[in-house]
Formats: structure tokens, sequence, C-alpha cells
């Protein structure tokens, strides 16, 4: 890996996105407008419900959106020809999936930011930690999704193969990071499913913030996260190949 040109690559996909004012759009202000949606939703309902729901979601989103934009983006690049012209250059597999790490990482900041801000100073989201370690639980989320879906390119061949891997990647987490059942209620072998999926400590660490101003539980459900975030983009690098041979 060399630094120079990682960031080579990462500045260049953010001129790109840059210049994508409609991706742009979706990535920044989509999970503000779900947080949002969801709000209205449980307006009606007991004052408590969006506080109940709100953390969970409030991990989901960022991370679906990060997954499925990431995850199409980086197929285009193959699909294009770009990736193989890009691999023929003194460059690593490495290189390129860090450069699109880091430039989508700094996407899913600003996006986290916003959402988390939205939610905790418009929609009144109720926080008893630090707002500002909730936002980083949601950028850790977001990279997290980042990485899976650079993950998922390199399985794909098409952009609708990328599309397909949600099912199988994003659902399976959604079910089953105890936002419609608590994990420790879920039956014995579904517990277990749960306890290696990457969703469920990011959704654990959004709980813990909003319940609590005890810190400890959360920073060890980041460095799970930080941890399946790495190893999703180092399986990604080992599997990553060019469109033609």
């Amino acid at each position: 890996m060399t630094p120079r040109i990682t960031v080579a690559v990462a500045t260049r996909v953010l001129s790109q996105l840059r210049r994508d004012h409609r991706t742009l759009a979706m990535l920044l202000v989509l999970p503000c407008a779900l947080m949002s949606l969801l709000w209205w939703m449980f307006e009606g309902l007991s004052p408590d419900t969006f506080d109940e729901f709100g953390p969970a979601l409030l991990a989901m989103f960022p991370f679906i959106v990060m997954f499925l934009v990431t995850s199409v983006t980086t197929l285009r690049e193959r699909s294009s020809g770009t990736l193989e012209r890009l691999l023929a250059m003194p460059m690593g597999k490495l290189d390129f999936l860090l450069g699109y790490a880091i430039a989508f990482g700094v996407v899913a900041a600003a996006q986290s930011v916003l959402a988390v801000s939205v939610s905790v100073g418009l929609l009144d989201l109720d926080v008893q930690g630090p707002v500002w370690l909730l936002a980083l639980v949601a950028v850790a989320d977001a990279v997290l999704g980042t990485a899976l879906g650079l993950l998922a390119s390199a399985f794909a061949r098409t952009e609708f193969q990328a599309v397909q891997f949600m099912p199988l990647i994003v659902l399976p987490q959604i079910l089953l990071c105890g936002l419609f059942v608590p994990r420790e209620l879920l039956p014995t072998v579904l517990e277990a499913v749960s306890n290696v999926l990457p969703l469920s400590y990011a959704v654990d660490a959004m709980k813990t913030l909003t319940r609590t101003d005890q810190t400890a539980d959360v920073w060890n459900d980041i460095a799970v996260v930080v941890g399946f975030a790495l190893a999703a983009l180092a399986l990604g690098a080992a599997t990553l190949s060019r469109r033609t041979p």
C-alpha cells in the first residue's frame, strides 16, 4: 500500500461525488429525511415511542444507504473498465479499496453528523450520553456499510447483482439486531447468529447512549464494528479482481 496513491484515489472519488448531485443528495439528505418521517409517524403515539425506535434506525439508515451506494458505484468502476485501467498502473488492490473507503468515510462522517444533528436537535431524540459519541457510532456504522458494500462489489458482476446482495447481507442484520425483538429474547440459535452480526453492536451502542451516560460498553461496541469493517476491507482486497483476466 502506498499512502500517496491511496490519497489520490480518495481525492478522485470525492471529486466524482461532488459532481454527482443526485448521489450526493441521497447520501446526505436521505437519512435525515427518513428519521424525520419516522418522527412524524410516531408523533401521535406515546412520546417515548420515537426514543425507543429512533436509536436503532439511526444506526440502520446510514448503514443501508452507504452499502447500496458504495457497492453500485464500485461495480460501475469495474464494468466501465476504470478498475482495470487503474490496476494496470502501479497501484495495489488495497490502495483502491482504502481510497474508496476513505472517500466514502468522509461522506459517511458528514452524513452521520447531519442525521444525528437533525434527530437530536430538531426531532428531540432523548440522549443521556454524549451526543458526539452518538455521532461517532453513526459514523462507524456508515463506514461499516461502506466496507461491506466494497466487499459485495468484489463478488458481483453487474450492478443488479450488487443490489441483490442487500437481502443477503443487510436484511438478516436488520431482523436480528434487536429492533423488533430484544436480542436476549430471541431463540438460542438466532441469538447466537445475532451475536456475530456487526449491526447488532451498532444498535446496542445507540440504545445504550439513549438510556445511560455510561460509555464503557459503547466503546466496546464501536471496537467490534470497526473490527468488522477492517476485516471486510481486507477480504475485499483479497477477492477483488479485474473485469477481464
